[in-house]
C-alpha cells in the first residue's frame, strides 16, 4: 500500500515491441544491402537463380518442412489463394475454415471462388475435429485449419477425417511459423502449407508469404496462378502444365531478403518463447480459478501468447481490468468493443454474402448447388471460449523477472476474485 492504495506487482513499462523488427541486425543490412548491390530486385532477372533471395528463401523453407516444393509469394493472402487455385477449387466448391482465424483466410476462399464454410472451435481456440466432420457436405472440397496464436490444431484427428472424406487439407500457418505437431513441422500435414511474413508475424518481410507443398501439380498450377507471364520467363520453361490466366503475386527480392535473415533465427526465437511461456504456466497452473488453454501439442506450440479463460464472460472481462491494474498489458478476446477481424461474426462481407459483384458471387453463381447460411450467433460454442479467454502476449526478451511480474500479477488477481 502506498498512500492507502494498492501497490500493482509491476510497476516498469512493459516496453516490448514486435517479436519480428526487434530482432532486425546485421544479418538484415547485409542481405538488403546486398540486394541493391546486385542491383537485383526481381527474382527473374539475369539467369542465375542462386543469386536470387526468394530462391534462397524458398530452398530454406524446403528443407526446413521437408517439402519437394516451396513457392515464395508477396502475402500470406496470395499464398492461401495460390494455394487453393493450385489445388483445383474454385466455383462450386465449399472450404471449410474455423471460426476463429483472420478475416483473410475466409477472403482467400472467396477469393478463388469458392464457398466458406464456417465451423467452431475449441478450447484450444483451433478447428474442432467433430464440427469439422459434421460441416462435411456433397460440396466440400477442403479444409483449411488454423494453427492460431502459435498453436498447433489437433492435426491427427483432422488429417483422419480428411482422408475419410477424400478432402484436400490446406494448412494456415501465417500465426505459427516454426510451429510443429508431434515433430513434424506445421505446413507439412496437408495437399499444401501457407505461411505469412507480414509485419506482425514472427518473422517477417513487412509483407511476404510462403506456399510449400509435395504435389507437383499443386505446385505447377500454384507457379502459373502467381505470375500472370510465368510460363513465359527463361527459368520457367520446364512447367509442362497448360497456362491459364493468372495474378502478380511474386515477392520481390528485397522483401524476400529480409525474410531470409528473419527465417534463419525462428528456432532461436521459439526455444526463448517456450522457455517464458512453460515458467509462466508453471507458476499458474495450480489456480482454480482460472482454465489454461488447451495446447494439442505444447511441444510444438510456437509460445508467444499465454491464453486462459474464466468462469463466464463477465468474470473475465472483470479480471482483465483488474490484471491491467496489477502492471500486466493483456485483452479479452470477444468483448463487443473492437471489432476483431479474427472472430467470423465480425467478417461483415462473409455474413452479408457481398462479393465484389452484386450479380455474380460464389454463392450465387450457377456452379455452386449447395445453401450456406451465416448468421453472428452461428457458432456458439466458439463465441462461448472467446467471452470468457484473457490474452497475454510473450516475448523473447521477457527476462526471469518478467515472467515473475506475470505470475505474481495474475496470482493477486484469482485471489481476489
Amino acid at each position: 500500500m502506498i498512500n492507502g492504495e494498492h501497490t500493482p506487482v509491476r510497476t516498469k513499462p512493459w516496453n516490448f515491441g514486435l517479436h519480428s523488427t526487434e530482432e532486425f541486425g546485421e544479418l538484415e543490412k547485409e542481405l538488403v544491402l546486398g540486394v541493391i548491390d546486385k542491383k537485383r530486385v526481381f527474382r527473374y532477372s539475369g539467369g542465375d537463380r542462386a543469386q536470387s533471395e526468394a530462391y534462397r528463401l524458398e530452398e530454406l523453407y524446403r528443407s526446413r518442412t521437408g517439402a519437394n516444393h516451396a513457392l515464395a509469394l508477396n502475402a500470406g493472402t496470395s499464398a492461401l489463394v495460390t494455394a487453393l487455385i493450385g489445388a483445383g477449387i474454385g466455383p462450386g466448391d465449399e472450404v471449410i475454415v474455423p471460426a476463429y482465424t483472420y478475416i483473410a483466410t475466409a477472403a482467400a476462399v472467396l477469393i478463388a471462388r469458392a464457398v466458406p464454410v464456417i465451423v467452431e472451435i475449441d478450447d484450444s481456440l483451433t478447428l474442432d475435429p467433430k464440427a469439422f466432420e459434421a460441416a462435411i457436405t456433397p460440396y466440400t472440397k477442403a479444409v483449411i485449419p488454423v494453427h492460431m496464436r502459435g498453436v498447433p490444431c489437433r492435426m491427427d484427428e483432422i488429417m483422419t477425417i480428411a482422408n475419410k472424406h477424400g478432402l484436400i487439407v490446406i494448412e494456415d500457418v501465417a500465426q505459427a511459423n516454426g510451429g510443429s505437431y508431434k515433430g513434424k513441422p506445421l505446413g507439412s500435414f496437408g495437399r499444401a502449407g501457407c505461411f505469412s511474413f507480414q509485419q506482425y508475424k514472427l518473422v517477417t518481410a513487412g509483407e511476404g508469404g510462403m506456399l510449400v507443398t509435395n504435389d507437383d501439380t499443386v505446385y505447377a498450377r500454384a507457379n502459373i496462378y502467381h505470375d500472370s507471364a510465368f510460363v513465359y520467363w527463361d527459368q520457367n520453361v520446364a512447367n509442362s502444365h497448360p497456362p491459364f490466366p493468372g495474378e502478380n503475386y511474386r515477392l520481390s527480392e528485397i522483401n524476400a531478403a529480409l525474410a531470409l535473415a528473419q527465417s534463419q533465427r525462428i528456432d532461436e526465437l521459439i526455444v526463448k518463447l517456450q522457455q517464458i511461456k512453460q515458467t509462466i504456466t508453471a507458476g499458474i497452473e495450480d489456480l482454480s480459478q482460472i482454465r489454461l488453454q488447451t495446447i494439442p501439442d505444447s511441444e510444438g506450440d510456437v509460445s508467444y501468447s499465454l491464453v486462459f479463460y474464466l468462469p463466464t464472460a463477465e468474470q473475465a472481462q472483470a479480471f482483465s481490468a483488474r490484471l491491467a491494474k496489477e502492471g500486466i498489458p493483456n485483452g479479452t478476446i470477444n468483448n463487443n468493443g473492437f471489432a476483431d477481424r479474427h472472430i467470423y461474426k465480425n467478417w461483415s462481407y462473409v455474413m452479408e454474402k457481398r462479393g465484389a459483384s452484386e450479380h455474380d458471387t460464389p454463392w450465387n453463381c450457377q456452379s455452386y448447388k449447395g445453401n450456406v447460411s451465416y448468421s453472428p450467433d452461428m457458432c456458439p460454442k466458439s463465441l462461448d471460449w472467446l467471452n470468457r479467454a484473457i490474452g497475454i502476449g510473450l516475448h523473447q526478451r521477457m527476462t526471469e523477472e518478467d515472467c515473475q511480474d506475470v505470475i505474481q500479477a495474475i496470482r493477486v488477481t484469482a485471489a481476489s476474485m
